[in-house]
C-alpha cells in the first residue's frame, strides 16, 4: 500500500505540472487562438531564470516564484508583439509552426551553453523534510507543490471567468471591434494575456526545478503530454484543463503501480477514447 500511495503522490505532483502548463495553453488558445508549441521551452526558461537568480543574484526560491514568471512573461509579450501578432486571422497551422520554431531555437541556445545534463536546484529550507501521515511519508516540498498549484489554478480560473477583466478578455476574443468602441486597448490586452499564459508555464518551471533539476530539454519531455491533456479537457477550456491535468496525473501514477509498461502511453490512449466519443473534449464546446 505504501508503494501505491507513493505513486499516487507522484501522480498528483505530475498532475500539478500538467494542470499549470495546460492552463497556460488553454488561456492562450482560448483568448488568442494560438497553439503555443513554445510552451515547453518557456517552462524550461522559468526553471533557468530561478537557477540564475539563485546562483548569480543570490535571490532565493520565494522571490524566484514571483520574479521568474514576470521575466518570462515579459519575454513572451515581446514575442507576441514582434512575431505572433502578425498571425491574427490566419490558419492555426502558422502559429503552431512559428512557436515550434521558437521552441527549437530557445532549447538549442540553452543546450549549447549548458549541455543536456541536469543542474541541481536546492529545496528551500522552510520546505525541507517530511511528515509521517501514518499510511505514508509525505515530503513537505511535494505537498507544497500540489497545494500551491491548485490555488494558482483556481485563482486564474476565477480571474478569467468571474471578474470584469476576464469578461473584457473574453469579449475582446469574440468581438474585438465592439470592445475597441468602448475604449479598451485590445492589442494590449492580447499581449498581457499571452504574458499571463507563458508566466504560468514559467511558474511551473520554478516549482519543478527542485524536483526534476534544471535541464534544457525538460520542457520537450513534457509538452506532448500537456497538449494531450488540453485536447482531452477541451481546447480553450480553463476548468477542463485544470481538472484533466490533475486527474490524468493521478491516472498515470496508478498505471505505474498496476501496469508500469503502459504508464507512458495511458494519456494518449485516453485521448483517443475521449475524441472518439466527444471530439471537442470533455468540457469543450463545438465551434
Amino acid at each position: 500500500m505504501q508503494a501505491l500511495y507513493a505513486q499516487l503522490l507522484v501522480g498528483l505532483i505530475n498532475g500539478s505540472f500538467y494542470a499549470l502548463l495546460s492552463l497556460g495553453l488553454a488561456v492562450i488558445f482560448g483568448m488568442l487562438n494560438i497553439i503555443n508549441f513554445a510552451h515547453g521551452a518557456l517552462y524550461m526558461m522559468g526553471a533557468f531564470v530561478a537557477y540564475f537568480l539563485l546562483n548569480i543574484g543570490g535571490i532565493n526560491y520565494w522571490w524566484a516564484l514571483l520574479l521568474a514568471p514576470i521575466v518570462v512573461g515579459i519575454f513572451g509579450m515581446i514575442l507576441e508583439r514582434t512575431m505572433l501578432q502578425w498571425l491574427t486571422g490566419l490558419d492555426h497551422l502558422y502559429g503552431l509552426l512559428l512557436t515550434f520554431g521558437i521552441a527549437l531555437i530557445v532549447q538549442g541556445v540553452f543546450q549549447n551553453y549548458f549541455g543536456s545534463s541536469g543542474m541541481p536546484y536546492a529545496i528551500p529550507d522552510q520546505l525541507k523534510g517530511g511528515m509521517n501521515l501514518g499510511f505514508m511519508f509525505l515530503p513537505v516540498y511535494r505537498g507544497w507543490v500540489v497545494i500551491f498549484s491548485l490555488v494558482v489554478c483556481i485563482a486564474t480560473w476565477f480571474l478569467i471567468e468571474k471578474t470584469r477583466l476576464g469578461a473584457y478578455l473574453r469579449a475582446a476574443t469574440e468581438n474585438p471591434t465592439l470592445v475597441r468602441a468602448f475604449g479598451v486597448n485590445v492589442p494590449r490586452m492580447i499581449t498581457l494575456t499571452y504574458g499571463l499564459g507563458v508566466g504560468l508555464a514559467a511558474l511551473a518551471g520554478v516549482l519543478s526545478a527542485p524536483i526534476n533539476q534544471v535541464r534544457p530539454l525538460m520542457g520537450a519531455d513534457l509538452i506532448i503530454v500537456v497538449f494531450a491533456v488540453v485536447v482531452i479537457g477541451g481546447m480553450g477550456s480553463i476548468m477542463g484543463s485544470i481538472i484533466t491535468g490533475f486527474a490524468l496525473g493521478v491516472i498515470e501514477g496508478m498505471t505505474k503501480y498496476f501496469y508500469p509498461e503502459a504508464s507512458n502511453t495511458v494519456v494518449f490512449v485516453l485521448m483517443v477514447l475521449v475524441l472518439l466519443v466527444k471530439p471537442t473534449g470533455l468540457t469543450g464546446r463545438a465551434a
